[in-house]
């Protein structure tokens, strides 16, 4: 996939990231793309809904898996604003997300909550396969 798709779809993760921060729910918006088009997205709601659990990319794939009536996702690309955490990582292989978009780490805001934490440490950890597309709008995110 170009450069300029990656982009593209991480532009309206951003969006989405941008809206959720509006409503007062953290900064995380996630797009799941196939075939080049959006299949669905989510974004962070955990303040607004009450739900712990409704991180971004949580979000993003419950819309998808309901709407496909599936839950693999093979085939597939989450592109996400931030490093998701250990939960939305291991949802992310659960799914059979082959592919993650990655915007801003953890690190880069000097987050310690998850000490030495990556989604890299966590698919070799696991044994699971997950390509990694790091660097996308990595400073808008």
């Amino acid at each position: 996939m170009s450069l300029s798709l990656h982009n593209y779809f991480m532009d309206r993760a951003l969006m989405l990231a941008r809206v959720s921060l509006d409503e007062g729910n953290g900064p995380v918006g996630s797009v799941i793309v196939k075939d080049g088009r959006i299949l669905g997205e989510g974004r962070n709601l955990v303040q607004t809904s009450g739900d712990p659990s409704a991180h971004g990319e949580m979000v993003a794939i419950r819309n998808v898996a309901t709407s496909l009536k599936t839950t693999d996702l093979s085939g597939t690309t989450i592109y996400t604003t931030m490093e998701p955490c250990p939960m939305c990582c291991w949802a992310i292989i659960t799914a059979n997300i082959p592919t993650l978009g990655l915007g801003a780490r953890h690190t880069a805001f000097k987050h310690n909550d998850l000490g030495n934490y990556s989604v890299e440490a966590l698919a070799t950890m696991t044994g699971r396969r997950l390509q990694i597309i790091t660097g996308v709008r990595e400073r808008e995110c």
